[in-house]
């Protein structure tokens, strides 16, 4: 709450609107309390959300606001002072919705944190989505932590509330379909925490890949080519292995030797731009593989079961 109230833009000009997933500690006794304080925002609201889904707890704030530009804030995101004022800023010179970059950063200063960080942040372990790591302003797919004109969800509706980690791919693919533009500001940062744990990166990333399975028996045009690197590695894979079974070693040893190739360069190559080295560094060619595996795995079960998943939402609907 401390970045909400720091935040330079003038408080009386700005509406709050917090939402809980039914959390089971103080979650909602903690947002209480920062609506009775007296920091002058125009109104504090607090909303509980059933479904536990993010997608349904962002309709929630976006039906009970009022202002005529929405922000989005996630969990687990730290926004500098000033983020609130350059989102205006670029939606009052003309923009639908505005975003920039979101780096990740470390919960501790430990060692094996910042490993897991690195592993993260690298473009070999997360994209080369221009919208993760462009430093001009430009026009993009999708962004992190946007800013919307309120027009833009009266127009191309509301968060696809059947959708779990792919609801902002779904909903940008409208909003440009709808006519409205996305822009990247690199002046408009966020930050993000890091999974704390090796175990807890390969579930985000299996789960990650799983909804990108699902979701493309519905938008199949909501990804780009980038996110399904991982499910042709994977594919490769369990081909190569079909091969050695019936004999034949070569296509395994080539894939394996090209990936391994790249991995540890991309690895060397993360490390050096560090000015910290640390012994763990070591294991991050073994971090990245992990994370391509889990993510490419993730894809393959999410294409199996997306057609009959596909035909549930559609009977619903």
């Amino acid at each position: 709450f401390s970045d909400i109230k720091n935040q330079d833009y003038p408080h009386n000009k700005m509406e709050v609107i917090l939402v809980n997933s039914m959390s089971s500690d103080r979650t909602r006794v903690l947002m209480e309390k920062f609506a009775e304080e007296e920091n002058g925002f125009l109104r504090v609201k607090v909303f509980d959300n059933p479904k536990k889904k993010q997608a349904a707890g962002w309709n929630i704030a976006i039906k009970n606001s009022s202002e005529d530009i929405i922000i989005r804030i996630d969990a687990h995101t730290m926004i500098p002072r000033e983020f609130v004022s350059k989102n205006v800023q670029c939606i009052e010179s003309g923009e639908d919705v505005s975003g920039g970059p979101r780096p990740n950063i470390a919960e501790d200063d430990s060692p094996w944190k910042h490993t897991l960080l690195l592993a993260e942040k690298s473009m070999f372990g997360s994209s080369i989505a221009t919208y993760r790591r462009s430093h001009h302003k430009t026009y993009v797919k999708s962004v992190f932590h946007g800013a919307y004109r309120r027009e833009v969800f009266e127009k191309a509706g509301l968060f696809n509330e059947n959708l779990g980690r792919t609801e902002d791919n779904e909903m940008h693919y409208r909003i440009l379909k709808a006519g409205y533009k996305i822009c990247y500001n690199p002046k408009i940062i966020s930050y993000q925490h890091t999974r704390n744990t090796w175990r807890g990166m390969i579930k985000q990333k299996y789960g990650n890949g799983y909804w990108i399975g699902l979701t493309v028996g519905i938008c199949p045009r909501c990804f780009s080519i980038y996110h399904f690197v991982p499910l042709s590695f994977v594919i490769a894979l369990m081909f190569s292995l079909i091969m050695v079974a019936l004999g034949k070693m070569s296509p395994f040893i080539v894939l394996i030797l090209l990936y391994g190739m790249v991995n540890i360069s991309m690895s060397v190559l993360a490390v050096l731009k560090e000015k910290k080295k640390y012994v763990y560094y070591l294991l991050l060619p073994f971090i990245f593989i992990s994370l391509h595996i889990s993510y490419g795995v993730g894809t393959v079960v999410g294409l199996i079961r997306m057609p009959r998943w596909s035909k549930k939402i559609n009977r619903e609907v």
